[in-house]
């Protein structure tokens, strides 16, 4: 379980094939604080089971079912990533419940700045627009974020300066590919309504 509140931005040193998996090296400080081996560190938004550290570096598997829904198979050395490490009993939940489940892959169609913050939209397939509501929560990369407005199979957030400073959206173009997980809240609602 995640919050969505970025604690460093890692980088990408290698990413292996394994089969139809690959393997991903990354570069942080932050997250390997504590961190050992079968922990759970969230790349992009994606949970991430460490299988080794080593000094500033730590390995993940991404296996061919989290190739298939993430972008996790485009990276390529050199890339920027977001990174936070599970939540522990106790901590504050300063984002939303996240679970690094990631739903399917956006792409951005709009980047807008404004004076004080910057305007993002989404494109996203339209069977999942019933889990986006207005000021409710959407993951993007990893980073809890809050919706501005929805319409259709586009969805727009707006972001501060400290997320924008401090996480990989500053990245984001137009035609930007985004891993997006919607609220697990309205997934499970959806289920009790639908097997009552």
């Amino acid at each position: 379980m995640f919050t969505g509140l970025i604690e460093e931005i890692g980088i990408v040193e290698s990413s292996t094939n394994i089969g139809g998996g690959k393997k991903l090296k990354i570069k942080a400080n932050k997250v390997l604080e504590n961190s050992k081996i079968d922990d759970s560190i969230a790349i992009n938004g994606c949970c991430q089971t460490v299988i080794s550290i080593d000094n500033n570096y730590f390995e993940v598997i991404a296996i061919e079912e989290t190739l298939r829904k993430t972008t996790l198979g485009s990276f390529k050395r050199g890339d920027k990533v977001n990174l936070e490490r599970a939540i522990a009993v106790g901590d504050r939940l300063g984002g939303h419940y996240v679970q690094g489940h990631i739903d399917i892959v956006g792409t951005v169609i709009k980047v807008l700045k404004e004076s004080s913050d910057w305007l993002i939209s989404i494109s996203f397939p339209i069977e999942f627009r019933k889990y986006l509501v207005n000021v409710g929560s959407i993951c993007i990369n990893g980073v809890s974020l809050t919706v501005a407005k929805v319409d259709a199979n586009i969805f727009t957030v707006a972001i501060i300066p400290h997320t924008f400073e401090n996480t990989t959206i500053n990245k984001l173009t137009n035609g930007s590919k985004v891993n997006l997980e919607f609220d697990i809240l309205g997934k499970y609602v959806e289920n009790m309504l639908k097997f009552k």
